[in-house]
């Protein structure tokens, strides 16, 4: 799945309008228009864009997942897993449902199964507790919800939401976030309905035998989400419990807007997971809606490039950015040149990423990552493994 090219919904021809010269010599108002909205492109707020078609993307964390490491009832339970959150929120999109209502409807199933952590099934603490983190965007407004440190939350995913739209604020922390979530009668449920054996049995192996997170952890479980309605608006989501045996109130990525969430109709919206401290640094979901906006720009200006000059040199039609789209290809190139700049920092992890054309992208520097995808072109598939 990795660097595939789905379906483009805008295929990349250029619209050939042709330049007519106004009553000044050398002077013509189509190509000063055209100047002006390249430069509103990226100043202007983030407008939907012309397009009938959805696409969908999700992912249960990244890290060490390897075949001889699974038996096949895992790979099943999975692979499963994956695709009741992918089928959720693609229902949701067919029904022609907002990019918003689809991440939530995907990421809610995850958490509240105990093979991620995220929610149920979320990994502890040093002291033994579960602390969740989760965050959520809006590209059309790019208005963002966030809360970290959280207990007994059941969708964390559903309090950032709400902190996004009950609230003047971006991000909660801890018991405030909880005293919010009470006063909008969110769902609750008790530390037992949270915690396995599974993660139990982590944090007593990384304390008797001095491991690292990563040691016991092997995958970096977050759960995330990120989506394009049919009317062009995009939306990101993500939700963790954090990193086996995190002491001081420590935060990873999931909750950061920027680092582990970002969404903006003007270019895509990723959600990551990995090693937060390094996707901190690298800003990675803002650093890829960023490079894809502005390799956007490139593509347009190589674009105009080619259009023929007339005997005067004037170009014979103008290249028109609300027809213009990149390919698959382009922005996979984008995306895995962030990721190698994490990996270059000693981090490790992985995106999914939604293009404003519709792409359905993933990148990863570990050898796994439980993700799956769907369009409204047909695609639908999940995928654990680096080779796939």
């Amino acid at each position: 799945m990795h660097g595939a090219n789905p379906q483009n919904a805008f295929p990349g021809e250029v619209d050939k309008q042709p330049c007519y010269r106004s009553g000044m010599r050398g002077f013509y108002a189509p190509i000063a228009a055209a100047s002006v909205a390249l430069l509103a492109l990226f100043a202007a707020p983030a407008t939907a864009q012309d397009t009938s078609g959805w696409s969908i993307a999700i992912h249960g964390g990244a890290g060490t997942i390897a075949r001889e490491n699974m038996t096949p009832e895992q790979d099943a339970a999975y692979r499963a897993a994956l695709q009741r959150a992918l089928d959720a929120g693609a229902a949701v999109l067919r029904d022609g449902g907002s990019a918003m209502d689809a991440i939530q409807a995907a990421i809610e199933p995850m958490e509240d199964d105990a093979l991620f952590n995220a929610g149920r099934g979320a990994v502890l603490t040093w002291d033994g507790d579960i602390e969740l983190d989760a965050s959520i965007m809006d590209g059309r407004t790019r208005d963002a919800g966030a809360v970290a440190g959280v207990t007994g939350i059941r969708h964390p995913i559903d309090l950032a939401r709400k902190v996004m739209t009950d609230s003047p604020h971006v991000m909660l922390a801890g018991t405030g976030a909880e005293a919010f979530a009470a006063s909008h009668q969110l769902e609750t449920m008790p530390p037992e309905w949270f915690e396995t054996t599974r993660r139990r049995e982590a944090l007593e192996r990384m304390k008797a035998e001095q491991l690292s997170a990563l040691d016991v952890d092997i995958k970096f479980g977050t759960v995330g989400a990120v989506a394009l309605d049919a009317d062009g608006n995009m939306a990101a989501g993500t939700s963790t419990g954090g990193m086996t045996g995190k002491r001081w109130g420590r935060i990873g990525d999931a909750p950061i807007i920027g680092a582990g969430t970002y969404a903006d109709n003007r270019s895509c919206a990723v959600s990551a997971t990995g090693w937060g401290e390094f996707f901190i640094r690298v800003g990675v979901a803002q650093e890829i809606c960023t490079r894809l906006r502005y390799r956007f720009r490139a593509e347009i200006d190589a674009a105009q490039a080619r259009v023929p000059l007339d005997e005067e040199g004037i170009p014979t039609y103008l290249v028109h950015a609300s027809e213009f789209g990149l390919e698959a290809a382009q922005a996979q190139e984008e995306i895995d040149a962030v990721i190698a700049d994490v990996g270059s920092l000693g981090g490790d992890g992985g995106v999914i990423v939604v293009t404003r054309e519709g792409h359905p992208l993933f990148s990863m520097n570990t050898s796994g990552m439980y993700r799956g995808r769907a369009t409204s072109a047909g695609m639908n598939e999940v995928a654990i493994y680096g080779d796939e």
